[in-house]
């Protein structure tokens, strides 16, 4: 798989046409001295697939530098299976594993499981699915939905719901489980996002999904049976310490905004409808609209109570002056994000430019009303002045609007993707 990530977006998403004879999926089992557990695993799998996956797939054995029989039994299951494969690793790292077998592989859709296969297996058509129909980006197996059912001790689901509650209040995942060995994505996904992901351990996946989520790309949930293997080898301690480093390391980067996302970025909406200029509509205004109201609603507010808050201190131009300028610089940086969906650090600072002028345009119509009020009446009142601010900022929004759709955030148009699926 390359590895190139050049600026550009991703290509709508569409249906998968298999070719002749090429696998639709790639299921990897990343092992670590699994010679007991590995050919049950594998030959359940197969024979699981072979029965009810509709499309040809493919299985791939990722031992990750074991030192027992694990690599004797992953090439005895190759040869006698057709469709299964095993690759070395002189390195551990579920991580590692996944990053080296997903980059050389060629099926549309990629995914893995624990060897254990604590997941009910009629789980995966249904994780699939999505990525094959062109519905979603990547998919994953949750066993913290109202309608999984999930069979564990205390301390292992104490841990798993303590760890997805931290992802969600450090980093505003959204996501449900992060932990669950059972997860899928598509190739050309996986091709951009591969490369931004630094972890080859436990948090592998863990970054993975934060970085998809970020970057707006669709993550399909599906509720799943799950049996804790009691004899699971993985340290909890190490990896809890680990993946609070990982926390840490992503959402600082999150914080300074030096991951290019922009490059994971889908085209608004997959029908043809959306995707084709219509007389008269420019694409994605209703979206634009509701996003540009939303923040205006935020911001307007921002900007009354900072100036009733320099008020106390300063006259009504100067309030007036400040509160505005902060609150478009919140603004701008909110409607580039929400409302244009712009993302990554690539032109910010002119934006940022691009907003204060259209702030210099808002505070020439504020200021001149203004200033209008104190000609008509000497001492106009508190509310009075709210009122007047109030009107001109209305007239100011619908100008501001219109200078971010035409000026600051022009629509690009995204250059035509060919077809890599092979």
């Amino acid at each position: 798989m390359p590895t190139d990530t050049s600026a550009g977006a991703l290509p709508a998403r569409a249906h998968l046409a298999p070719a002749p004879g090429e696998p639709v999926l790639d299921v990897v089992i990343p092992v670590f001295n699994e010679e007991k557990d590995l050919g049950p695993c594998v030959r359940r799998l197969h024979d699981h697939l072979t029965r009810t996956f509709p499309y040809p797939f493919r299985i791939t054995i990722a031992d990750n530098a074991s030192t027992d029989r694990t690599p004797e039994v992953a090439a005895g299951l190759a040869a006698v299976l057709d469709g299964v494969r095993s690759a070395r690793l002189e390195e551990k790292g579920r991580g590692r594993a996944l990053r080296a077998v997903w980059s050389r592989s060629e099926a549309p859709v990629l995914a893995y499981m624990d060897v254990d296969l604590s997941t009910d297996l009629n789980a995966v058509l249904p994780l699939v699915a999505p990525l094959i129909s062109g519905h979603s980006d990547l998919a994953i197996g949750t066993r913290l939905a109202r309608s999984s059912r999930v069979v564990r001790g205390a301390r292992r689901e104490f841990v798993s719901r303590a760890y997805n509650l931290l992802l969600r209040s450090s980093l505003a995942a959204r996501f449900s489980d992060a932990q669950c060995g059972f997860k899928a994505i598509r190739r050309e996904v996986a091709e951009r996002l591969l490369p931004l992901v630094q972890d080859t351990g436990w948090f592998f996946d863990t970054e993975m999904l934060v970085l998809a989520e970020r970057a707006g790309l669709r993550i399909h949930e599906v509720p799943v049976d799950w049996v804790d293997d009691p004899d699971s080898t993985v340290h909890i301690v190490r990896t809890a310490v680990e993946d609070l480093k990982g926390v840490w390391r992503v959402g600082r980067a999150l914080a300074l905004g030096t991951l290019p996302l922009d490059r994971l970025a889908r085209p608004f909406g997959d029908d043809p409808r959306d995707r084709s200029a219509l007389p008269g509509v420019p694409r994605g205004l209703a979206r634009q609209l509701l996003g540009f109201c939303a923040v205006g609603v935020l911001s307007t507010l921002c900007y009354l109570a900072l100036y009733s808050l320099f008020r106390l201190g300063a006259g009504p131009q100067l309030a007036n002056a400040a509160a505005l300028l902060l609150s478009a610089v919140a603004n701008t940086a909110a409607n580039r994000r929400l409302t244009f969906g712009v993302r990554g650090r690539a032109r910010a600072v002119r934006h940022q430019a691009q907003g204060l002028v259209v702030f210099a345009v808002g505070l020439a119509l504020t200021s001149g009303s203004l200033a209008a009020l104190g000609a008509a009446t000497a001492e106009p009142g508190h509310s009075t002045e709210l009122a007047v601010l109030i009107t001109a900022n209305l007239a100011a929004t619908v100008l501001r609007f219109l200078l971010f759709r035409a000026w600051v955030f022009p629509e690009r148009p995204i250059p035509a993707a060919k077809d890599d699926i092979r």
